[in-house]
């Protein structure tokens, strides 16, 4: 059995997969209500007496969270854990940037994609939203802009008169009041953005790449980019997934 692990700033997501690498159980916390006490039990959930785990991968932005959950599974349940950047993974991606200015998810993002034939745009709608080149077996590095919520959040806190509200598919561009006029400014203004960057990296780079969409808001805009698409929202474990036989 393999413990995998993604510590984003908003959400940990920790997952249980079998030796024939299929999902057993999966848990998602919010990042900013963890605690020592909900990180026991939550790992108890996951990790029965029945399941011997052989591995533990994780991929954290998070470092203090991770130290947290490291010494737990260590302490309480005898687990040995690795962080996805502690390992050697030349074998697997040959990065081009430097490894401590580059998120651990971006990185297994990138390992996951990678089939040493075509080449990758990576979107992530995480808290951050990140664009990531993989080309064929190379990760050449990336875009980060300001995430999609992590924006209209601090919009909503910092302007008194926009109201709370969720993001929503927008067809007409004007709105015509506050809570349509934001939705538009969001859907149209995040599409300009995305396809623009996709644009500069098709014409700087003069390569042809398959674009994959992660994330929460993936679906979101999917239709708007006007190239073809497809959607994991696994992406980052089946990363983690492809180096657990790196692990000693």
């Amino acid at each position: 059995m393999f413990l995998l692990g993604d510590i984003g700033n908003t959400d940990i997501k920790i997952c249980l997969y079998n030796n024939n690498k299929k999902l057993v159980k999966k848990i998602k916390l919010e990042t900013n209500l963890i605690s020592n006490k909900l990180i026991k039990k939550n790992l108890k959930s996951v990790i029965l007496k029945k399941y011997k785990i052989q591995k533990a991968v994780f991929c954290s932005v998070v470092p203090a969270i991770y130290k947290k959950i490291k010494i737990i599974l260590k302490k309480n349940f005898k687990i040995k854990s690795t962080e996805l950047k502690d390992i050697n993974l030349s074998k697997i991606i040959n990065i081009k940037v430097n490894r401590k200015q580059v998120g651990s998810d971006r990185l297994s993002n990138a390992i996951s994609v990678i089939d040493n034939k075509n080449n990758y745009i990576i979107v992530d709608f995480g808290t951050a939203t990140t664009f990531d080149i993989v080309i064929k077996n190379q990760y050449l590095g990336g875009i980060i802009s300001p995430g999609v919520n992590l924006s209209l959040s601090t919009l909503i806190s910092k302007a008194s008169m926009i109201p709370n509200m969720k993001l929503k598919t927008v067809k007409k561009i004007l709105g015509k009041n506050t809570l349509h006029a934001v939705r538009s400014g969001f859907y149209w203004g995040y599409s300009g953005l995305i396809i623009n960057v996709i644009n500069k990296i098709l014409n700087q780079t003069k390569k042809k790449y398959k674009i994959v969409l992660t994330g929460g808001l993936s679906h979101f805009f999917k239709n708007v980019i006007p190239y073809k698409v497809s959607i994991d929202r696994n992406l980052t474990m089946n990363g983690l997934l492809k180096v657990v036989h790196l692990i000693n």
